[in-house]
């Protein structure tokens, strides 16, 4: 009932915006997103599926200019099935993928809400499939193995569940660029019972030509910590890449390594993939991984992809085929 009626909700809100053009104009709402889905075999299952193997989404964005260069702005965005239709997951919030609203200046970009925190909103551009997609990311597999951005990002507050990514109650901070270098912070003011520290997360970022690079450090509130290193530098049409991270817990450190290429040939992208994770001394996942990439347009891409994974217990194959249009 609570789901049907969230879905009721979005659609009104919608629709009014759609209907309102004056309104919609002063505040500059956009609706965009990316639907994803394909024939694959997942490591999680191991059966056939059709289903989404990237993120399927749908975001409402929009700005209002205040003058003297100061701009307010709100993002909301939901993840979903397209072979259902349904949520993403029923153990997320309906707004899984964002929910804030901020001010951006001369100062940077300040939020409030619900995001990805400061390693994560980052993170992807070091993986050749953005670190989600439940074929091929070496990403996928072995980032920040030992570390929930959120401990009890999801679920209710009598059941809770955690989020390895987004961050409740927080506060996300991005600096303006100087000399290719930009600071990034997020964290939570808020600390209930059980809970050892207030989440913060830092991370410096260097882009610059052909050549682009993250340092980032987080520690949520169980306590836990997680280190990241990463580096890409393109030399058309050619890009490589190579991401060193470190997730601890109190009992537990995990170290993982991964190193991805892509290779341009006009509509087509080749992409190739590499990682692996060991968990207190013990190769917890090896992954090797390719695939193939073609834009039927600047909307549309279809593409095929293979992975190998080895385990401790077993090793097997996941492969897939899929299509994606983004709007």
């Amino acid at each position: 009932m609570k789901t049907t009626a969230c879905k009721q909700l979005l659609c009104a809100c919608a629709a009014t915006l759609l209907a309102l053009p004056g309104a919609q104009a002063q505040s500059n709402v956009t609706i965009s997103g990316t639907v994803d889905i394909g024939l694959y075999r997942d490591s999680h299952t191991r059966v056939t599926n059709v289903g989404p193997i990237s993120r399927s989404y749908l975001t409402f964005s929009g700005t209002e200019d205040l003058g003297n260069g100061m701009t307010a702005l709100f993002v909301l965005t939901t993840r979903f099935e397209p072979d259902t239709g349904t949520l993403e997951n029923t153990n997320k919030p309906f707004f899984h993928g964002e929910s804030t609203v901020g001010l951006k200046g001369s100062f940077g970009t300040i939020k409030l809400g619900r995001r990805l925190d400061a390693v994560n909103n980052l993170d992807w551009q070091f993986d050749p499939w953005y670190n989600f997609d439940r074929v091929a990311s070496p990403a996928w597999d072995t980032w920040h193995y030992n570390f929930p951005s959120d401990p009890r990002g999801n679920g209710t507050s009598a059941a809770p569940s955690a989020d390895y990514g987004r961050l409740n109650n927080g506060i996300f901070y991005d600096s303006p660029t100087f000399n290719g270098f930009a600071v990034h912070f997020s964290g939570s003011p808020e600390k209930v019972d059980g809970d050892k520290n207030r989440a913060l997360g830092t991370a410096l970022t260097y882009n610059g030509g052909n050549f682009s690079a993250l340092g980032a450090h987080s520690k949520n509130s169980a306590g836990h910590t997680d280190n990241l290193i990463g580096a890409k530098v393109s030399f058309s049409p050619v890009t490589v890449m190579a991401v060193y991270n470190v997730s601890k817990t109190d009992t537990s450190k995990a170290k993982a390594f991964t190193a991805g290429v892509e290779y341009s040939l006009g509509a087509t992208t080749l992409k190739g993939g590499y990682g692996q994770v060991d968990v207190d001394g013990v190769k917890q996942v090896k992954i090797v991984s390719g695939g193939a990439f073609y834009s039927l347009s600047k909307r549309t891409t279809v593409y095929g992809e293979i992975a190998h994974r080895k385990r401790p217990d077993d090793a097997f194959n996941t492969y897939g085929v899929g299509i994606s249009h983004s709007f």
